[in-house]
Formats: structure tokens, sequence, C-alpha cells
């Protein structure tokens, strides 16, 4: 906040971000610059600045930077908003409004003339406005030489109250990343007008992190017991500590140090105190794209507004509009970015070690969780990342969040149709070692919960899964490949009809030498239209330096399928008393007291 700013008695709600080396530096998602001029990221002290010459123009219509004042209306019930622009210079200035399914109205524009002390731009009018939600953005035109040094969007309402965030790491034996991590976190808390109610706890599972603490940040040493261990060890931090909310974040922090303030902000406004912010996720590969921007949770992880092109206004604003309302009962927020209320909290992570601890964590709380624009976490290729462990880990949450959660009912065949379908995705990608890794995730998961207090470090089951991993393990990719001649589109209707009923030619004789032999590239690995009609294909990482190779074996196939009948008949018969052993035990596994003892935290 400017010392104007403040004098005036308006507290600034949000800030521009802009595009940061390390993190992402396509400009167009922040602002979209046309005519002769240019941003200068070093700028000055106050951040980086936009230059401007006669005709040039600066639209700040981008996911980054617009104001959406449906969320602000609906969650914070922001009444009174003004537009703050620093600068020097004449410019033609226009503030644009998108309804949610209406035509775009511009709401301002005139001649203003920036200079140091800012110039207000007071949009109450807007907020009178009779429309049920939609984003704002404004647009500069220089009329002759300028620079535009900061923008804000301001209120002049109070905040509700004033939130004690502690950020939560969870790193293990990634040490250079934790520490660039604390060292942005330092830099950017000295310059925050909340700094002083920011904390940070690094929760060092490796033991190793060697991060140096400070006024801000504290280093805890933890037992290795996964994300679901380290953040239950961050959690049960910020109630220690009197903090009034918690925020989960990736050992990288791949994501704008300025989220922090907007999430603070949001936090701070909230009607319902049991808000929670959770971070959409980008894939580093496409920096433009959205990954799931929240998602929703029923059989398996269904990510919302999955490809939305942030270059494009028009998709942006779709997506803004259709995040505004309350999200439905199964929407979730990933731990690589989720803020939420300390008080709300009624049952710490389930010890999954990894994967599902996240969904079940919002599944079992009423929190009111919302998605903010700008608020994103980039993240390396998931496609990359799927291996027989992933799978594995994923199936045996995914049986557990049914039968633990009432809401998420769906009785013995609905349960079991979940592992069906991760077996059938496997098998005609001819992936048996992830097959095996389903079979053993369904026998876990009928173990009940005590197996997973008795492993909650899976030192054994991460054992198991490399020694298993031969097959479908990464490997530097031989000179020789052709990957421009890969797989590029789906085969067609017929070869799809004839070879689906023969399981990819596991029921055709001699398949092993009439099948094709294909390239996938990462983006298409997931795609089942790929690779019928083939005895052997080779996956090809995203950036096409490593690969895998598997081949056509029914053998391999028939041990999998009748290890699973098996298991899939012992779950039917014991389910329903395994239902009940899952529902007792999470209670008790998600305690507050359990986690304290198994975090060696009491004596």
């Amino acid at each position: 906040m400017t010392e104007t700013a403040a004098a005036a008695g308006l507290t600034t709600i949000q800030s521009l971000i802009w595009p940061e080396q390390g993190i992402c530096t396509e400009t167009d998602l922040y602002v979209k610059l046309k005519g002769p001029g240019g941003l200068s990221e070093s700028g000055d002290e106050a951040g980086p600045v936009i230059h401007f010459t006669t005709g040039a123009k600066a639209d700040f219509g981008t996911w980054f930077n617009l104001f959406n004042i449906g969320k602000w209306r609906e969650h914070c019930a922001l009444s009174d908003l003004r537009l703050r622009l620093v600068g020097e210079g004449e410019f033609a200035l226009t503030v644009t409004l998108v309804p949610s399914d209406q035509s775009w109205e511009r709401v301002r524009s005139e001649v203003i003339q920036l200079d140091a002390a800012g110039v207000e731009i007071n949009l109450n009018g807007v907020m009178e406005h009779t429309f049920s939600g939609g984003s704002l953005f404004f647009e500069l035109m220089a009329l002759g030489p300028g620079m535009l040094r900061d923008a804000a969007w301001q209120t002049a309402q109070a905040p509700l109250r004033t939130p004690e965030l502690m950020l939560s790491i969870t790193t293990f034996r990634r040490e250079e990343a934790v520490r660039r991590t604390v060292a942005r976190f330092e830099e950017h808390i000295a310059t925050s007008p909340f700094g002083a109610h920011m904390r940070l706890a690094v929760v060092d599972n490796g033991q190793s992190a060697d991060v140096p603490a400070s006024d801000h940040v504290t280093v805890i040493p933890n037992e290795n017991l996964g994300g679901a261990g380290g953040f239950s060890r961050g959690l049960l931090a910020a109630r220690d500590t009197g903090a009034s909310h918690c925020l989960f974040m990736d050992d990288d922090a791949s994501t704008h140090m300025a989220s922090l303030d907007r999430t603070y902000l949001f936090l701070s406004y909230a009607s319902d105190p049991a808000t929670a912010v959770a971070g959409a996720m980008i894939d580093g590969t496409h920096r433009w794209a959205i990954w799931e921007n929240g998602a929703r949770f029923f059989t398996r992880c269904w990510p919302l507004h999955m490809g939305t092109d942030l270059r494009d206004i028009a998709d942006v604003a779709k997506m803004e509009a259709d995040s505004t309302p309350r999200v439905p009962d199964n929407f979730y927020g990933g731990w690589w970015y989720f803020a939420f209320p300390v008080d709300a909290v009624h049952y710490q992570p389930f010890p999954f070690f990894v994967r599902g601890d996240d969904v079940s964590f919002s599944l079992v709380h009423d929190f009111n969780i919302v998605t903010l624009n700008g608020v994103v976490s980039f993240q390396d290729s998931f496609t990359d990342k799927e291996s027989p462990l992933t799978w594995y880990l994923d199936l045996r949450s995914h049986m557990a969040h049914h039968l633990i959660l009432p809401q998420l009912d769906v009785g013995r065949w609905g349960v079991l149709k979940v592992a069906v379908w991760f077996f059938l995705r496997n098998l005609p990608r001819m992936h048996y070692e992830t097959l095996t890794a389903i079979n053993i995730a369904l026998e876990d998961v009928m173990r009940g919960p005590a197996f997973f207090d008795e492993n909650a470090d899976m030192a054994e089951r991460r054992g198991d899964m490399k020694a298993l991993t031969v097959d479908e393990a990464w490997t530097p990719t031989p000179p020789g490949l052709a990957y421009a001649t890969a797989q590029k589109k789906p085969r067609n209707f017929v070869v799809r009809t004839l070879m689906k009923p023969v399981l990819n030619g596991h029921l055709v004789p001699f398949y092993s030498r009439l099948g094709r032999k294909i390239v996938v590239e990462a983006k298409n690995r997931g795609q089942l239209g790929m690779v019928w009609g083939a005895s052997e294909i080779t996956f090809l990482s995203a950036d096409k330096r490593r690969c895998y190779t598997v081949r056509h074996s029914k053998v391999r196939l028939m041990r999998e399928t009748w290890r699973f009948l098996r298991g899939a008949i012992r779950f039917l018969r014991a389910y329903d008393g395994l239902k009940q052993e899952w529902r007792d035990g999470y209670e008790e596994l998600t305690s507050e007291a359990y986690w304290r003892r198994k975090l060696r935290m009491t004596e």
C-alpha cells in the first residue's frame, strides 16, 4: 500500500503481477503490449515499468491482472472499488466489464494525466450494476511519451480480519530448491505490507535442507512420513503458534510470491470465515494453458478448466465466471497451493504418504474453497511423472476415499469399478508393471487402514515399486529413434472397433508379430486412441530426451488379470466389514493425538 493510498483510507486488494524469470515469462499472460512501447522488467526500486511513446497501448485484460468483481462480491460482499494508476504522461483510459454470458461493456473511458501521486478512478457505479458476476480490466493508450509505474485495485471498505498466515513447505532432499524458495520468501516479505503477518515453516523430511532460520522462517526436522506427515507437522506448528490460517505449498514454490498478498487480502475480506484459497496448476511445458483450476472428485479426479488458453481473454473470462459461485461438495484443492483457516480443521491429513491426502482433506471439511486469478503453481510435466508407483498410490487413495466418506458412497460394485477402470486404462498400453502395481494397491486397500499406519513411511512399498519398474523406467532416448514420425492422431474408428474386443491383440494369436511398432509423445501418453493396433510402443518424455518401450505379452497380461480377478472377488466379499473398518480407522488416523504420537511430538 502506498502512503498516499493509506492516507486516503484505501486498501489495495489486488496489485499487478508481472512476468518473472524462473517462473513464467509469457508476457501476454500479464499485459498485452501493442505499438511503440515496452516493458522494463528490471524497472526501478518500485518494480517493473512500462514505457510508452505516442500510440502505444497496454492491455491488462489478462488472467494475472484482471479483477474478478464477481468473486469479490460473492465471497467478500465488496461494494466499493477504485482503480489507482501511478506513472507519468497523458493516456486514454478504458475500463471494461466482462459480465457472465453477456456483451462486454465499457464502463469508463476518459483521458487522464498520470503523476507520481497517483490517479484514482472511482468504480462504485460498476459495483451497483445489476449483473451476477464478471471481470474488470483496464487498458491504457499513450497520447504522448509516458510511463506506468504501478496500478492497483483498491477499496475504502475495511477488512473483516487480520489473518496470521503460516506457510508450510514439506521438503525431502531438495536442498537447492527449498533454499531458493526461502530466499524468495524473505525477499518478498521485506517489502510486503503484510510481511509481519506471514511466517514460513520448512518441514524437512530429509533432515538435510540446511536452511537458515530467521524471524520469519522456522526449520522443523521431521521423520520422512511423506507429504501427509510433513503437512501434518506444518499444520500442528501453525496451530501451536497461533496462526489463524495455514498455506500448504510445494518446496520449489513455482509461484509468484505476489500471490501470497493476493491470497492474504482475499482471506482478510472473506465473508465466510471458512473460506480457503486453492491455487491453480499449469504444466510447465505450456505455461499459457491451465492444467487444472481446482478439481472435483467422484470415482476419479476431474480437473476443471483443463486446457483453458490464458492468452485468450474470452476463455479466461469464461473460466473466471464459471468458477465464481460456491464450489460443489466434491471440489478439492491441491496442496501445491492451498490456504485454509486453522479453526475450520477437524481432521489432520490421512497417512497416505503422498497422493490423495489433499483430496480427502478438502472433502472432509466444510471449506468455502475459492480459486483466484493469478494464484497458480507451475509444475513439471505430469505425463512424465506417471509410473507404476503413481498408479499404485492413486488407486489406493481413490478406493479409500469411497470407503471412508459417506458422500462418496457408491457401494461395493461402484468402488470396484474404480479399480477396473485403472486396470483397463493400462491393459491396451501394455503397461504390465503398472498392472502389477494396481493389483498390489487393491490388495493393500483390503489390508485396511492399519496397513497405512504401519507403513506410513512407505519404505517397503517404495522399494517394491522401484524393483518392479524395469520396462516402464525412463532411459536416454537412443540417437536413432525417429520421434518425428510419432503417432500424431488416434487410430480410425474401424481399427478401434476391431481392436477393443480382442483387448488390443491380446486375444489374437501371434499378435506380437502382427501389430505395429509406434512412437507416442508425452502429450499423448494417456490417450488410448493412439495405441490400438500396436504390439510395441515407445513413449517419449516431454523434452524427448528420455523414453521407454513396452511390448506385447499374453503371458504377463494373463498373470495380472487372474490376480486382479482373485482380488476383486475377495474385495466384494469383504466390502461391508472393510468399509466400516476404514471409516473407524479414518477417525483415528486423522486425529491430532495420533499425529502428535506418530511424529514423536509427545513424551
